[in-house]
């Protein structure tokens, strides 16, 4: 199908209205225009290490958003693990979280007049950083990183900058984790609350249905605050970051949720993270990846050409198994132990659901 012609264009269907107001496009200059006076400013083409020239249409926090949602790197997080290794069809993996913490951002960014699109983009690019296998990814490729491997900040300065990002982008993705320093913008500290939020209830939600917990095990005072569903819970978390945030001028959650949210974070701590089976888990990772990056530094010609060339052994060598191996989805990590380690099937991470 190629459309429906009239005079001098095409309607994609043949009931297309073809008679209506026309007006002029709304060009990027009038909607930096309307940014309230909280929202950190969209100007040109945005503050980039290499310089660019601005789009008609769309504010530099929007091309921000727009290219990491179209990267490599975002979709791999699909499959990257969240809390389970290999997911069933309705568990979370990195990329829905990331969905949702982009959700919750704008939700939040929206009600307190801040830049919806810088919220979006940081939010979305977020987890770029992460390895295969959650967390413990960092334990394991921290060994062959100075100051350690830190998703937040592997994110920003490795993963993300032939992006050309804001700088401001990049800042809110750098600084996250709440043990990072608190990010420049509004907006980055409105992605650092909306990711635990979603994470804390997600994962709660992930782990019932999967039979971890029940949720009659949820406290009591927490659920008092905040209830036992999701969407009682992000309807909470997220009101009173709104309302407090609104009422202060800072970026901050009322005393009680904010208390709520963290023992909420502990019980997930407690019965999901840190069960037995999880640490297992952890473990089976840790041992895959570090094989994998000593094997490709030990024999870096068989990393991907466009790793470059380096000498076996050098610091250069680990510095690109490094970033090859955190680059990998949970599957292909494990498929190139088999391939290239041999690697016993038995020793490999498992699924909730693999027997």
């Amino acid at each position: 199908m190629h459309g429906h012609e009239h005079a001098r264009f095409r309607v994609a269907h043949e009931t297309s209205p073809v008679a209506g107001q026309p007006g002029d496009a709304v060009r990027r200059e009038e909607r930096e225009a309307q940014l309230g006076p909280r929202a950190t400013p969209a100007s040109g083409a945005g503050n980039r290490a290499v310089e660019e020239e601005p789009c008609t249409y769309r504010t530099c926090f929007e091309r921000d958003r727009d290219r990491i949602l179209h990267a490599t790197a975002f979709r791999r997080l699909a499959g990257k693990t969240q809390v389970f290794v290999f997911p069933d069809d309705h568990q979370r993996t990195r990329l829905t979280h990331a969905l949702e913490v982009m959700q919750i951002a704008s939700a939040a960014a929206r009600g307190l007049g801040l830049n919806v699109a810088l919220a979006e983009a940081i939010a979305l690019g977020h987890d770029c950083g992460h390895g295969p296998g959650g967390h413990a990814s960092e334990d394991a490729l921290s060994p062959y990183v100075e100051g350690g491997y830190d998703h937040a900040v592997w994110g920003a300065d490795v993963v993300l900058p032939p992006l050309n990002l804001c700088a401001e982008t990049l800042d809110g993705i750098r600084n996250h984790s709440w043990s990072r320093p608190a990010p420049a913008t509004p907006e980055g500290e409105v992605v650092s609350w909306a990711d635990r939020i979603a994470y804390v209830c997600h994962d709660f939600e992930d782990a019932v249905a999967a039979g971890i917990v029940t949720l009659a095990q949820l406290p009591a005072d927490v659920a008092e605050q905040c209830g036992r569903r999701r969407s009682q819970q992000i309807g909470a978390f997220v009101g009173s970051l709104v309302d407090t945030s609104a009422s202060l001028g800072a970026i901050a959650m009322s005393a009680e949720l904010a208390d709520a949210l963290a023992a909420f974070r502990r019980f997930d701590y407690e019965h999901i993270y840190l069960r037995p089976a999880s640490v297992s888990q952890a473990r089976a990772v840790i041992a895959v990846l570090q094989a994998l990056v000593e094997a490709f530094a030990d024999r870096p010609n068989l990393l991907p050409p466009s790793r470059g060339a380096f000498a076996a052994g050098t610091p250069e060598a680990y510095r690109a198994a490094v970033t090859y191996v955190g680059g990998m989805t949970d599957r292909f990590a494990c498929q190139e132990a088999v391939r290239l380690l041999d690697w016993p099937r038995a020793q490999l991470p498992r699924g909730i659901g693999t027997p």
